[in-house]
């Protein structure tokens, strides 16, 4: 290697949780394309690549890292000059590290364990790993180059330690999340401590779905004046080999700076939401996906998503109307498939309802009407979708908005019944925003599906305004009370009515045992339901 330069390949892709042959398999295409291109002294891989992140408990099994093991000298085998940068769990008696190692010359040149463990919001590491205890230093020529993992560049030790170590570089490993403004607040980071210890700084991201989170990749990179030189692609997989030189000052530094664009943060979400829901469906292999289609904005948007995602084969909607459903609602999500080029069936569940409520009718004598027969019939909906599901292998997406999942605006078992909600972190005023956005996109959801008053159509001329504040308020309160953990006082002060306030407070409290039973859907927010928000059902201090 020439002193003053210093070549490296950044790999952004997409590993599958437990598939450690799979992973290697993808780390070896990726090492072998970026080589039969240029020779390069070093190529960066991302956090916990041969497991994939998160984990959560297979990392506990002894198999499984014992696979790892294998992996990790099978990989050190294949490109003896050049410095391989992966991370991977490493077990050393009782006690499991999230590790970065530098693979050269048939071995492992050293390995860095993480040393700041996050264990807030989705994460808790503390479970797994314990934290290392100095920096991980390696040397190519008279370039000295540090590891970092994720979490430690939110920190200051671990930057710090590379620079008194007198590190030209630092190479951070990530599996970081997305959420709204996340991107902007690892680039502000970054560029902060870049500035702080003169140091250009290399953020490598994984890309992909897991379960309820999404990465979005944008790994970048950092000169030492805190500019950002580059960055990759937003939710896709990536690579990029890029050349540092040598300054007049004597440090490394990319010269050739990317034109950065403008952040578009609504198509950030629907991507956002597209690649979860894809990579949910793909990766646990189910052959396509049926949606119940009530001709309203959230079943439209669900039903684009995920057209998106998979493609327009591989998409059914059923409507079910009963008595209360308008014409305007089955011509509008026929409308919808036709634009969406899905299939599209309509499955009338009257004399489902009828058959129901004659079993009942003898136990519901001289009891008034009540939610129960609404209930009943988003049940009998809830039935169909799965039984079809059950024969066809299909996942039923529910399409459920994080504002119904908030305040309880669903029925256990009736509109919650299926495998995934694409829209469960999506607030309602939200959805009405990524449908406006999707339709610049190409023809897709009918206008007059987003420019009607919202109604589950469950009774005569019924509006979700009967039951609920506007979506404009409740949205907010949402937010401040979920989001933020703000008071009921502290709402209240910000001008929102008592009542109003109390009312959806309340709601939100008495709706845990409604989220703990409901499937699991893409977080976008910066705080969603499901890991990040962890309330006991049974308690007195909300009641």
């Amino acid at each position: 290697m020439n002193s003053r330069h210093l070549s490296l390949g950044i790999v952004q892709e997409n590993p599958i949780v437990g598939d450690i042959k799979g992973n290697l398999k993808l780390a070896q295409e990726a090492i072998a394309k970026i080589l039969s291109e240029e020779k390069v002294d070093i190529i960066l891989f991302t956090e916990m690549f041969i497991t994939g992140y998160p984990p959560e408990d297979i990392i506990l099994r002894d198999d499984l890292l014992s696979e790892v093991d294998k992996a990790i000298v099978e990989l050190s085998r294949i490109t003896p000059e050049t410095h391989i940068v992966m991370g991977y769990p490493r077990k050393s008696g009782h006690i499991i590290y999230n590790t970065a190692g530098v693979l050269y010359q048939n071995k492992i040149l050293i390995e860095y364990h993480k040393q700041e463990l996050p264990n807030y919001e989705v994460f808790d590491e503390k479970r797994y790993f314990s934290p290392g205890k100095g920096p991980g230093i390696f040397e190519i020529g008279e370039r000295k180059v540090a590891l970092t993992v994720c979490e430690d560049i939110w920190h200051t030790k671990a930057v710090r330690q590379a620079s008194r170590r007198g590190a030209d570089l630092i190479l951070n490993l990530n599996a970081s999340p997305f959420h709204l403004s996340k991107l902007n607040e690892r680039k502000n980071l970054i560029s902060r401590h870049s500035k702080k210890y003169s140091l250009p700084i290399v953020y490598s991201n994984q890309v992909g779905g897991q379960d309820e989170l999404v990465f979005d990749g944008a790994s970048m990179i950092m000169n030492k004046n805190g500019q950002q030189a580059v960055q990759l692609k937003k939710f896709e997989n990536d690579y990029r080999v890029v050349r540092f030189n040598q300054s007049l000052e004597g440090d490394l530094e990319i010269t050739e700076v990317d034109e950065l664009t403008e952040e578009n943060e609504l198509e950030d979400i629907y991507n956002a939401l597209v690649l979860g829901a894809k990579d949910y469906i793909l990766k646990n292999n189910f052959p396509g996906v049926l949606i119940g289609s009530s001709g309203g904005i959230d079943s439209a948007l669900t039903a684009a998503i995920a057209r998106d995602a998979i493609g327009p084969e591989k998409v059914k909607t059923y409507m079910m109307p009963f008595k209360f459903t308008s014409d305007i609602s089955v011509n509008d999500a026929q409308e919808l498939a036709s634009n969406l080029q899905i299939e599209h069936h309509v499955l009338p569940i009257e004399d489902i309802y009828n058959s129901f409520y004659d079993i009942l009718e003898k136990e519901f004598l001289n009891k008034e009407p009540d939610v129960t027969e609404e209930n009943l019939q988003s049940r009998c909906r809830g039935v169909l979708l799965m039984a079809l599901s059950n024969k066809s292998g299909d996942l039923v997406l529910t399409t459920g908005n994080k504002s119904e999942t908030a305040v309880g605006y669903s029925t256990l078992y009736g509109d919650t019944a299926g495998g995934f909600a694409v829209l469960k972190d999506v607030p309602k005023t939200l959805v009405y925003k990524l449908a406006e956005y999707r339709n610049t996109q190409s023809k897709a959801i009918p206008q007059r599906i987003i420019d009607r008053p919202p109604t589950a159509e469950l009774s005569e001329n019924q509006k979700d305004s009967d039951s609920l504040p506007s979506y404009d308020i409740l949205d907010k309160i949402i937010e401040m009370y979920v989001e933020l953990d703000e008071s009921k006082d502290k709402i209240i002060g910000q001008g929102f009515e008592e009542k109003i306030v109390s009312k959806v407070i309340k709601l939100i409290d008495l709706s845990e045992y409604k989220r703990r039973q409901a499937p699991l859907g893409v977080k976008i927010t910066s705080r969603g339901f499901g890991k990040d928000r962890r309330y006991p059902i049974t308690n007195k201090f909300f009641k």
